[in-house]
């Protein structure tokens, strides 16, 4: 059982113990905390043994021994409590990608535990993340991860590549473009993960390793001065397309942690 990295949003100024053995509603917020969390884990291993689809928030209520209200009380949707879910797995890949970052290494190194981390955490949640790729197409959708609902989970991932590329000597447009791409990559990684059938999904580390190779290779010839004019272009490409992230993300990165 892991430990949920829980940011208390949506919580009341005070929390309220709602057990349903308890006659009455008690201030405490240890207790609230607690709950939440137990609401979480709870809700977490019934996605992973019955699917997301198959699970509801009444059975998640009956498993955590609470009632329907007090689980209402802490998540409104099953929705939202996969949106807690994905909070952790992005502060908890900002914690152990800076552990990795803080025994130095070079670039490659840096990236690859950037890219490897992210999988560590993941690994036992192929099944739940099938089956919420689905809602990647709907922007509109509060669990879409490329929709505004997810916005600040999103940045605080590119963050995480800003960090692996912090201390390298890179031209001013490619240090703002390059974490958003290297983030693009990332995420066409999970996806290749998610359906990688091999022992250990050996594939995916393997990938993942030849893919940071390719990278670093092609960034000592992308920073030549003498690309700069295509450098150029291709950064209002993505500026007119919005694919750029908002400038100062490393702060917010800092802040999530």
């Amino acid at each position: 059982m892991f430990k949920l990295q829980l940011d208390g949003r949506g919580a009341a100024a005070y929390s309220l113990n709602m057990f349903k053995d308890s006659g009455r509603a008690v201030p405490q917020r240890a207790a609230s905390e607690e709950t939440r969390r137990q609401i979480l884990e709870t809700a977490l291993a019934l996605f992973r043994e019955r699917g997301f689809e198959d699970t509801t928030l009444r059975d998640i209520a009956r498993e955590a021994d609470l009632s329907l209200g007090a689980a209402y009380y802490y998540f409104h949707s099953k929705e939202a409590i996969v949106g807690a879910y994905y909070d952790y797995v992005q502060a908890e890949h900002l914690r152990r990608a800076r552990e990795a970052f803080a025994r130095g290494g070079t670039l490659k190194a840096r990236l690859r535990a950037a890219m490897h981390t992210k999988i560590d955490i993941m690994q036992g949640d192929r099944r739940l993340l099938r089956a919420l790729f689905r809602y990647g197409g709907e922007p509109a959708h509060p669990l879409s991860w490329f929709g505004p609902a997810t916005r600040d989970q999103r940045l605080c991932s590119i963050d995480v590549f800003a960090e692996a590329l912090a201390g390298e000597k890179l031209p001013d447009d490619v240090r703002e473009a390059a974490p958003t791409l290297l983030w693009t990559l990332h995420m066409g990684v999970l996806l290749y993960f998610l359906y990688d059938d091999s022992p250990g999904q050996r594939r995916t580390r393997k990938l993942i390793d030849a893919a940071v190779d390719f990278t670093v290779d092609a960034k000592r010839v992308a920073t030549l001065p003498i690309l700069r004019p295509v450098r150029r272009r291709v950064m209002n490409i993505l500026r007119d397309a919005g694919l750029l992230s908002a400038a100062g993300t490393t702060t917010r990165a800092a802040n999530v942690g």
